[in-house]
């Protein structure tokens, strides 16, 4: 009888390029669509709020890739002064780091005689790699990468943004907002679920946190954009 493959699926190797396109994403819908409602609540014309809307998506989109990019680069030049240190002292101390590894490896439950083991063969196999792993926490899965958020940001900034756009278009001034905003809160539901389930998290759970807090945002600058109306 042949036996089963076992198959696992692991998702931290999705944490970096999942948490660009669902920021990006989240935040094109919320600050485009919440822009819209302002604008529209003002009793602006329709050319003015789609003028608004396509400002807001480009800024928006340049703004999100700039931003990940400035950050996750600073988060790789800290991953990669460690671990220029860390190259240093493996070679003018390397009996120090294999007795620091091997400490590591006590703490984590194993006994002086197999941490030892372990750490002799780890350093001899890749030094610098087993110690970027357990002592510092850089692996290759979660390491930085600049160039993919900023992409990943503001691809999926764009698409988000463009979900209202429709509804300026199409949709008459009486109820641009609503429609609008109506819009919007579906694709934020699904755009939750969707990340909650590639996450391995509750997805209704997931739903109705970016659903109450895009609500909240265009109720807020719904509510500022009646005041310069009135």
């Amino acid at each position: 009888m042949a036996r089963r493959r076992h198959r696992e699926v692991h998702r931290t190797q999705r944490t970096g390029w999942l948490r660009a396109a669902v920021l990006g994403a989240n935040d094109g819908i919320v600050s485009t669509t919440s822009l819209i409602v302002g604008v529209a609540a003002a009793g602006s014309e329709r050319s003015v709020i789609l003028t608004a809307g396509v400002a807001g998506l480009v800024a928006g989109a340049m703004s999100m890739a700039a931003g990940e990019y400035v950050s996750v680069s600073s988060q790789a030049d800290t991953e990669r002064a460690d671990l220029d240190r860390e190259r240093k002292e493996l070679e003018t101390d390397i009996e120090y780091e294999r007795k620091e590894l091997a400490n590591i490896y006590v703490k984590r439950g194993l006994d002086p005689s197999l941490a030892s083991q372990v750490s002799d063969q780890l350093m001899a196999h890749d030094a610098l790699g087993a110690h970027a792993r357990d002592e510092l926490g850089i692996s290759d899965t979660l390491r930085a990468r600049p160039i993919q958020a900023a992409v990943t940001s503001a691809i999926t900034f764009a698409v988000g943004a463009a979900v209202p756009l429709p509804a300026v278009l199409f949709a008459p001034m009486s109820v641009l907002a609503y429609v609008a905003g109506f819009t919007a809160l579906i694709f934020l539901a699904s755009l939750g679920a969707l990340a909650a389930r590639a996450g391995g998290s509750h997805v209704a759970r997931g739903s109705l946190r970016v659903v109450f807090w895009g609500a909240f945002a265009m109720l807020a600058t719904g509510w500022i954009g009646t005041l310069f109306s009135s």
